[in-house]
């Protein structure tokens, strides 16, 4: 087991990951929680392997785009929106659970998934239609976005479903009061994109994605609140759905996620954190994302402070986000995604630890 953690593969890690979903299992005395994830990782290898064969034959193809760095032009013509595959098996499971517990907190997280569903499976498609890795423009991206996201805070923090006190610990926590509001959007609009900007290397996102789920399916649990279990059983089945798609997404990548996928594996974490009071948490599970999206805000932000100070934009990462930038240091890609993911595995034991001992 120490051989195969040492150097971290699709491989180890799902082994890692199923180790982990059994003692968690074992503890809380609850086995349906090891049976949700294996079940959607056959669900995720069958309908990513099959859709393989439909995106192949539908000519749905990634664009790559110029200013990247060049090694990755050969990862052009690798078939995408494989998100579709993710995500699709979710929302028939996660329709289902609403229809069945009739629960108001499920259908806005139904909404909201759907919402951001179709927002990336528009960017993606028009970026195919027009041969360039272009789709939806930066504003229109962000204005849709923000549209399903201020529908369901409006609506969630109207109902009371999302706690103003951000809790840190069971003993205290920060009320916010309505300033949750605007910290809600954050969460939900900031994590979306972030997940968005780490899927630029292969198995980074669905990795990373895969472990984060595991880490706040986890934490749910330790709040020993009988009515948020279900959110729990959503997380174990994105785990297992991220690390069934890693599968053929691992290096090298048979088929891309896509914004279909990241903008709503982001939707999905964000919404379920808010629901269940699991913000503080998140932020510490999210860290590769939230790294991976600063580095793009610091070096967009320094570039042009510095244009207009020196009328030349300098740049602190040689590109951005910060897994380009290693990528120029020489550092092979494979690697890159082996240490974000070790690094993922530090973050989800530091949230436990802290949620147990604050």
């Amino acid at each position: 087991m120490i051989g195969k953690i040492n150097k971290l593969n699709f491989k180890s890690l799902l082994i890692l990951n199923t180790f982990a979903l059994l003692i968690t299992s074992y503890f809380f005395n609850n086995y349906l929680l090891i049976g949700v994830f294996t079940l959607f990782f056959f669900i995720s290898l069958l309908t990513t392997k099959n859709g393989l064969e439909i995106i192949r034959k539908l000519n749905l193809l990634q664009n790559i785009r110029t200013e990247g760095p060049a090694n990755h032009y050969m990862k052009s013509d690798t078939p995408t929106m494989g998100g579709i595959f993710m995500i699709v098996p979710f929302l028939i499971f996660l329709t289902l659970i609403t229809i069945n517990l009739g629960s108001l907190k499920l259908f806005l997280t139904l909404l909201t998934i759907f919402g951001f569903f179709i927002t990336g499976f528009l960017d993606d498609y028009i970026s195919i239609k027009n041969k360039e890795n272009k789709g939806l423009k930066t504003k229109e991206k962000f204005i849709l976005q923000s549209i399903i996201s201020i529908i369901f805070i409006s609506l969630a923090y109207e109902k009371n479903l999302i706690n103003p006190l951000i809790t840190v610990s069971d003993s205290w926590g920060i009320d916010m009061n309505i300033f949750i509001l605007p910290i809600s959007f954050l969460v939900l609009v900031g994590i979306s994109n972030s997940v968005n900007l780490t899927d630029g290397l292969d198995g980074l996102a669905a990795g990373c994605s895969g472990i984060v789920f595991y880490g706040l399916g986890t934490e749910i649990l330790m709040k020993e609140q009988q009515e948020l279990f279900v959110f729990s059983i959503l997380c174990y089945s994105m785990s297992g759905i991220c690390l069934g798609f890693l599968k053929f997404n691992s290096y090298p990548a048979k088929i891309f996620m896509g914004d279909t996928g990241s903008l709503s594996i982001g939707a999905i974490l964000g919404s379920i954190a808010l629901l269940t009071d699991s913000i503080f948490t998140l932020s510490i599970f999210s860290g590769i994302f939230i790294i991976e999206s600063l580095s793009v805000i610091i070096q967009v932000g320094f570039f042009k402070i510095t244009k207009k100070l020196f009328h030349r934009g300098k740049r602190i990462f040689l590109m951005a986000p910060l897994h380009h930038h290693f990528e120029l240091k020489g550092v092979k890609e494979q690697k890159i995604v082996e240490n974000f993911w070790k690094i993922n595995i530090l973050l989800i034991i530091l949230g436990i630890v802290l949620k147990i001992n604050l």
